[in-house]
């Protein structure tokens, strides 16, 4: 039995466990958790849903001294966790005894793609490790094709700013282009139907194991995807997926990578909405931008601060889950153990909880804290984060620029009221007007 650094729990009521479902998991798989609903999102934010949450958890630390809670689940073991320590603890114990696999996660992502790496087993896990590492190359903050890329996000971003407003569904007709370009390659570009069909299996996922798997619908998207990889055309992520070989599962890990760039879409409107709303975050940002053509790669650190903090303040995995593979001091092999990423990131005793605060991300702050995970942690964290990073911070340098978005619907953000705990980024517009010359 492995106990090693592990607070030993206690047992919840009915009451908490109820409250739990009822307060925090509820309101997470309501909103789409494989798939964002924008009519379930934008009631959750005009209801706040994330803050009651939070302050729950809050007191359950409290009355418990931050032990691990274990839920009255009926036929499952299942532990809530409470402090950050044990935060840290379980995600740097992955793959073992703390494996990503989940009972939930299987159910869920195995509707489009059962080979991923996020769901294999320890056998499978480590060749399916390698090869996505090969090929996102974490660790690097400019990708080996971080020129093609830059050119991409800019040739997408000038379509944007030809406009004078920006709403949610324009931008994400953008972003899957450029999604599908630096993926797949130039001649994705223009592909709808294949992120359409993703989407169809997506929204399956939501109900994980309570809907029926289409395996027809999987295989037209599967060879859809299979026939753009294919061509391995240079300058994208399908050329490097050529060269570095695998084990047959690479239509498997790009339809993860695709349903995860979705996610760093959302993070990059959000992310641009809290730079409208604070001019001195802003004013930061491009004075950062250098003169040279935008064109070429930057690594441009306050922007990358800028979408982590975003990440924080709104997670786009708000629920971590790890399974156990033998029995620990939490329970039993089997033992499914729960992270709300909003409790920790949101947490009433930061002093920042509920402001942007990109700096945590530059002087060690949030380093310090090991339940700040906008890309999870430990040997399982996401391997795209830097490819991520790169292509979001990009587009907002390209759209801020020479542009200022006045948001003009969504939800109020200033840098004199807390923010809100929950983000609808699906209604939130811009009026966009060219920079003022700063030189009559």
């Amino acid at each position: 039995m492995t106990s090693t650094h592990l607070t030993r729990p206690v047992t919840a009521s009915v009451t908490e466990t109820l409250r739990v479902a009822a307060e925090v998991v509820l309101p997470t798989l309501a909103g789409g958790v494989i798939k964002r609903r924008p009519a379930a999102l934008g009631l959750a934010g005009k209801l706040q849903v994330d803050r009651p949450g939070v302050q729950l958890l809050s007191r359950l630390r409290e009355r418990y001294d931050g032990r691990p809670l274990k839920l009255r689940v009926p036929g499952r073991s299942v532990e809530l966790v409470l402090s950050a320590e044990d935060v840290g603890t379980l995600l740097t114990g992955a793959p073992t005894p703390f494996s990503p696999s989940t009972v939930e996660k299987r159910a869920a992502l195995g509707h489009f793609q059962p080979h991923g790496l996020l769901i294999s087993d320890a056998a499978d896990r480590r060749p399916r490790r390698r090869f996505t590492e090969a090929v996102l190359e974490p660790g690097r903050p400019l990708h080996e094709l971080a020129t093609p890329f830059a050119r991409a996000i800019m040739d997408e971003t000038a379509v944007l700013l030809g406009e004078t407003e920006l709403t949610w569904d324009a931008f994400a007709v953008a972003w899957w282009r450029l999604v599908r370009t630096v993926v797949l390659g130039p001649g994705a570009r223009d592909d709808e139907t294949l992120i359409d069909l993703l989407g169809r299996l997506r929204l399956d996922a939501n109900w994980a194991y309570l809907h029926p798997r289409r395996k027809q619908l999987r295989e037209r998207f599967h060879a859809r995807l299979a026939s753009h990889l294919g061509r391995a055309e240079p300058g994208s992520l399908a050329a490097a997926i050529a060269s570095a070989g695998g084990d047959g599962t690479a239509v498997d890990q790009v339809a993860h990578w695709l349903f995860a760039f979705d996610a760093a879409g959302m993070v990059t409107f959000r992310t641009l909405a809290l730079l409208a709303t604070h001019p001195a975050a802003l004013e930061r940002a491009r004075t950062e931008l250098p003169d040279a053509d935008p064109a070429e790669p930057q690594q441009l650190g306050y922007l990358r601060a800028c979408v982590l903090e975003a990440v924080r303040l709104w997670p786009t995995t708000p629920m971590i889950l790890r399974e156990t593979t033998e029995e620990t001091a939490w329970g039993p092999a089997g033992t499914t153990v729960l992270v709300y990423t909003p409790f920790f990131h949101r947490d009433a005793e930061l002093p920042y909880a509920d402001r942007f605060e990109p700096d945590i991300w530059l002087d060690g702050r949030a380093r310090a804290n090991p339940a700040l995970v906008p890309f999870s942690a430990g040997p399982a964290i996401c391997p795209g984060r830097d490819l991520v990073q790169f292509c979001t911070s990009t587009m907002l340098a390209n759209l801020v620029r020479g542009r200022d978005f006045e948001q003009v619907s969504g939800p109020v953000l200033a840098p004199d009221r807390p923010l809100p705990a929950t983000m609808d980024n699906f209604h939130v517009k811009f009026a966009v007007r060219p920079v003022p010359s700063r030189h009559p």
